[in-house]
């Protein structure tokens, strides 16, 4: 089945911000790069960021997240502070936990492997406002490994994948915490 979406954001971190306890403030000078396009590469991720060939990230080297959901928990707040990789309208992502998908913004067609979700950490509430971690439970993203190398764009993109995606149920929190 194919979805047309549209990718909002492209976001490179190439290091760590945050270390420690939020009370105690980010890393100093860590930069957040949003990019028209990005470089994805099997098996090691987006290059340029921070989980870029770390073998400990494989699986979990590119995150999604949805537009609606941040929305729905951070409101108006940038949603770069939330530092996921592909930031999409229009995609209700859980259905595609363990599940292979493609992305294609007419660079050609890159595969991933759907993976855990990605849970919010207490700096949300440091960055993007008091109450943001929590509201942002079940609803975070999902981290996913890329199968094949390509271009991803800002702009329009297809999904194609062999499960039902409901782009109303974008910003829905779900209860379900690992890979089906």
């Amino acid at each position: 089945m194919r979805y047309h979406v549209e990718i909002e954001l492209l976001v490179v971190s190439p290091r760590h911000a945050y270390f420690g306890r939020p009370k105690e403030g980010p890393a100093g000078d860590v930069a957040t790069h949003t990019l028209d396009h990005v470089d994805v590469v099997a098996d090691k991720g987006i290059r340029g960021d921070r989980f870029f060939g770390v073998c400990a990230h494989t699986e979990a080297a590119v995150t999604f997240l949805a537009i609606e959901a941040w929305q729905a928990a951070a409101g108006d707040a940038d949603p770069v502070l939330a530092r996921r990789n592909i930031v999409v309208r229009g995609l209700e992502l859980d259905p595609l936990r363990g599940v292979e998908f493609v992305v294609d913004t007419d660079d050609g067609p890159i595969r991933f492997l759907g993976g855990r979700p990605a849970h919010p950490c207490s700096w949300m509430d440091a960055t993007a406002g008091a109450g943001v971690r929590k509201a942002l439970i079940g609803r975070g993203g999902l981290r996913a490994r890329p199968l094949t190398s390509g271009v991803l764009r800002v702009g329009p993109a297809v999904i194609t994948a062999d499960v039902d995606l409901d782009a109303a149920r974008a910003a829905d929190q779900v209860r379900r915490a690992q890979p089906l």
